[in-house]
């Protein structure tokens, strides 16, 4: 019995030591999760695009292969699933709560999101964004580029980037919940996506369509996933789906999500 008093009193010494208790750490959770494309329909086939300008260059490499619906036949992983949580609300206009985001936030500093044009198709196709961010654009090609973006609260752009040459925005990103699409007007087949997130629980899927968001605040969320031909469940589905996240992870089951064009 002894043993067992004193093995709890230096767990305890232990934590306090480190300024965490179970109650502490149990706040925050990593989410992981999985978006994939319905086992029930056919996989999406890459068709090539149609390639009419600098095509010496742009297909150097090869046919160059529509990057819509990229979908891992392997997993059925859907790669470029923006995901985000939200809170329990249904009005759309209501802001994250700025004390359920972690402490650690605060020591955050505004970084660049790098968007390069090196043979004809934009990489990142979807990007995704923290309000304070800077955009560079970049285009590492030996032929002329352009990048044309119109929004809402982010002004309008229609700039030529030369080769081997980069174009940064002056002003620093603000708020849109759009996404904002951007566009190649000399290569036509050429267009990708931003989305400008004013709290830090946002990720894309990866190759796998896997995603992970890092502290995360315990409690009853929501979370939305959106691709570039729509959200999951279609209007509805902007406000999200429920999620209750609990410490330290919370693993997701895989969800089903038909990026198929409506």
């Amino acid at each position: 019995m002894q043993r067992i008093v004193f093995s709890s009193l230096f767990a305890a010494l232990v934590l306090a030591g480190t300024g965490l208790t179970a109650t502490a750490q149990d706040k925050w959770a990593t989410i992981k999760g999985q978006v994939v494309f319905p086992a029930d329909k056919e996989l999406p086939k890459r068709g090539p695009l149609n390639v009419t300008q600098d095509k010496e260059h742009c297909e150097s490499k090869g046919k160059i292969l529509d990057e819509s619906i990229l979908v891992n036949a392997k997993n059925k992983g859907i790669k470029n699933v923006v995901v985000f949580l939200r809170p329990d609300d249904d009005d759309l206009k209501v802001e994250f709560p700025r004390n359920k985001i972690h402490p650690d936030d605060a020591k955050r500093k505004p970084g660049e999101v790098v968007i390069d044009q090196p043979c004809c198709m934009f990489v990142n196709r979807v990007s995704v964004a923290r309000v304070g961010d800077k955009l560079v654009v970049k285009n590492s090609a030996p032929v002329a580029h352009n990048f044309f973006w119109d929004s809402g609260n982010n002004g309008a752009h229609n700039i030529t980037v030369p080769k081997m040459d980069k174009w940064e925005m002056k002003d620093a990103l603000v708020k849109e919940s759009p996404p904002i699409q951007y566009k190649c007007t000399i290569h036509g087949w050429m267009t990708g996506y931003v989305r400008i997130f004013d709290h830090p629980y946002y990720t894309i899927t990866d190759e796998d369509g896997k995603f992970e968001i890092k502290n995360a605040p315990a409690g009853k969320f929501r979370i939305v996933y959106w691709h570039e031909n729509g959200v999951r469940g279609g209007v509805k589905g902007r406000g999200g789906n429920p999620v209750d996240i609990t410490g330290p992870t919370t693993e997701m089951k895989p969800i089903d999500f038909d990026v198929s064009p409506k």
